[in-house]
């Protein structure tokens, strides 16, 4: 099972860089906190402001030490920084696949299509 946190931050204008800047600071050295699978921020495209950070965790446990640390303690403290308080999301995944599937669903979409259009041929 895998935890996927994802947190989205609407940074006052005039406080976008110095929330970017925190966020980018702490990327590498939550990536080595145990447990931790992944960690990325994003910018949204149509608002420069709004930030995304998408946590994936091996656990529960894991997402709950990372929850009480000092770290993550830095991020709740940007609340000054924001227009809106931010907005977390816990999402706990027991099951994840790859392209394999995309692929698959393509191939099933294209016979799937192949086969109507031959069907409307004959009608």
């Amino acid at each position: 099972m895998m935890i996927i946190l994802r947190i989205t931050m609407n940074a006052l204008p005039e406080k976008q860089k110095e929330l970017m800047q925190t966020l980018l600071s702490m990327i590498e050295p939550t990536a080595k906190e145990r447990g931790c699978l992944s960690y990325e921020a994003f910018c949204d495209i149509r608002d420069n402001n709004v930030f995304s950070l998408i946590e994936a965790w091996e656990s529960r446990e894991y997402l709950q030490h990372h929850l009480n640390s000092v770290r993550f303690g830095v991020l709740l403290g940007t609340k000054s920084l924001l227009r809106e308080p931010l907005k977390v999301h816990i999402h706990t995944v027991s099951h994840s696949e790859a392209m394999e599937a995309v692929r698959a669903a393509r191939v099933s979409k294209s016979n799937s299509h192949h086969a109507g259009a031959a069907r409307s041929d004959t009608i």
